[in-house]
């Protein structure tokens, strides 16, 4: 098994000159095939017990509080599994490491919905939890890997929005599943899994390890693409015999940009599991319908997929300045927050909210592929497990929890005053960062 996530030789078979862009295309096409649709398996796994719960709770006589505590197995591990999992990925074979982890997923997945005990609920959530935190560091790696700057925000907003697809996939699957199975909670469960194995299995047969596994030449040998590190070194290596704690702390924890980036990311993670889990509760008091209120939920997430996708491409054709892009969105998400917060029109809530899952998930897609270009490509899973761990642990408590406690205690208007702290602080650490990127720009641009 552990030979299996190893990473592949170079190949000694090298492919003819001529035939190299095309080779490269045809390659790249597999690999974001592999790691969009892997992706959404990973989510189709992930979300199964969410869309389930009720049943589950009708079936299996579970109370809302041990719903939560299940659920909450899955967010307290998936937090610290990114930190772990990511930093793995950086010593194995990315395309390999990421079936594997979907494997597993499905596997744990199986045996979840083979039972009704509640304490094995809970471990089998947080097994899960550490298999799933394998995806996001394979996939991120694996465009560091394979694309240059010049198109790399563009893919990789295009593979960020496979959550969102993965969304509306677990949910078409549960209605397909009960559908055939009349019911049957244990079935809906084995059908996910079922179609996460054959994901599995697509994700080896059209994905890749490196270019230089496939005879290519490295990305940056093909495109000239430089990693220009926060101390000013210029790393390319795509492997390293540096080991993890090495390699932590060295390009990571002594990094400030890691830091500055990561920072900002959890910020806006507050900001985003801030909006997104009280949209409910918060549009119900100012008179919407609760049924009404659940579905914005999902226009919220589905909103964003093509604007973050197109403020990827737009971060590629700026010249890689990707933190101004994300100060715009920034600026243009507290001018919503505001309107969100005082307005008491229906309709210009629901047209704030759709411009709002662009304007926050596109700089979250883009700090999550800075923090990647800011470290060399054998650090590119610890940077994401890195900042994965203050997302899930900081941002998605602090945004639940805390603005839950708060709210009781204090009205919304507590909740306001958070948001409103967490988008100005990630603006002012936005600003840093464009300071820092400009002068890195500008030292590539010298030396070239």
């Amino acid at each position: 098994m552990f030979s299996f996530l190893k990473p592949a030789p170079d190949s000694k078979k090298k492919v003819p000159a001529n035939k190299i862009k095309s080779t490269y295309i045809w390659r790249q096409t597999g690999v974001l095939l592999a790691i969009c649709i892997g992706y959404i398996g990973y989510y189709i796994i992930r979300l199964i017990f969410t869309t389930e719960q009720t049943p589950i709770m009708k079936a299996y006589h579970f109370s809302t509080a041990q719903i939560g505590l299940i659920l909450s197995c899955f967010g307290i591990g998936y937090g610290i599994s990114k930190l772990f999992m990511g930093a793995l990925s950086d010593k194995s074979n990315p395309n390999h490491y990421l079936a594997a982890g979907l494997f597993i997923s499905a596997v744990l997945n199986i045996f979840l919905g083979s039972t009704q005990n509640f304490y094995v609920m809970m471990f089998l959530m947080l097994v899960i939890s550490i298999a799933q935190g394998m995806g996001a560091a394979a996939c991120q790696r694996t465009v560091q890997l394979w694309w240059g700057k010049k198109r790399r925000g563009a893919i990789y907003s295009i593979w960020s929005s496979a959550h969102n697809a993965g969304a509306f996939a677990c949910v078409a699957i549960v209605q397909f599943a009960t559908f055939l199975f009349t019911d049957s909670i244990r079935d809906v469960f084995y059908t996910a899994s079922a179609v996460a194995i054959i994901i599995g299995i697509f994700i080896l047969l059209v994905g890749s390890d490196r270019p230089t596994t496939v005879g290519l030449p490295s990305i940056t040998e093909y495109t000239g693409d430089v990693i220009q590190l926060d101390t000013g070194e210029e790393n390319n290596k795509e492997v390293s015999s540096l080991s993890l704690p090495q390699i932590f702390m060295k390009y990571i924890l002594n990094n400030k940009m890691v830091w500055a980036i990561t920072l900002t990311s959890m910020f806006l993670y507050l900001v985003r599991y801030g909006i997104m889990s009280w949209i409910p509760s918060y549009l119900v008091q100012k008179g919407f319908s609760p049924d009404f209120a659940k579905w914005l939920v999902g226009i919220f997430e589905l909103s964003a997929v093509p604007g973050v996708i197109l403020i990827g491409a737009i971060s590629d054709l700026l010249k890689n300045y990707r933190a101004i892009v994300c100060i715009g969105c920034v600026v243009g998400l507290i001018a919503c927050l505001t309107a969100y917060f005082f307005s008491q029109n229906h309709v210009l809530i629901v047209v704030i909210l759709l411009i709002m899952g662009s304007l926050i998930y596109a700089p979250l897609t883009l700090v999550g592929l800075m923090v990647n270009e800011a470290v060399p490509k054998f650090a590119v899973g610890s940077s994401t497990g890195f900042m994965g761990f203050f997302q899930y642990i900081f941002g998605e408590t602090l945004a639940t929890a805390l603005i839950g406690i708060l709210v009781s205690k204090f009205g919304w208007v507590a909740s306001n005053t958070v948001l409103y702290a967490a988008a100005f602080i990630a603006l002012f650490l936005l600003i840093y960062i464009l300071i820092r990127e400009k002068k890195d720009i500008q030292e590539e641009v010298k030396e070239a």
